[in-house]
């Protein structure tokens, strides 16, 4: 059984035991977080969410993901040049239970 939770502006497929890496979330590591913006849950399709249906799980880690570069030019403009780094923040939670 799988479902289909929206948590961070974003659509995640989630099935019972998966490791998933969600936007930041305030919960400490071992905290239990239950997600209740459920699309699709045990066949059954939300309109926009399925009434009811629950996803609980438990946070493993909080963390930062890999850096990325961006860099901004402007050809033929001697001093437009500008480079800047980003590392996205993440949470990682291991679902532990859906209920539909």
């Amino acid at each position: 059984m799988y479902a289909i939770i929206e948590t961070g502006g974003k659509q995640i497929k989630v099935e019972k035991d998966a490791v998933i890496f969600v936007e930041k979330l305030e919960a400490n590591e071992g905290d239990t977080v239950v997600f209740d913006k459920v699309l699709y849950a045990d066949g059954k399709l939300g309109k926009p969410y399925v009434e009811g249906a629950k996803v609980t799980g438990t946070v493993e880690k909080q963390g930062k993901g890999k850096k990325i570069t961006i860099v901004k030019y402007k050809p033929k403009k001697s001093s437009t040049r500008r480079k800047q780094g980003h590392r996205q923040p993440y949470t990682s939670v291991k679902i532990t239970a859906i209920e539909a």
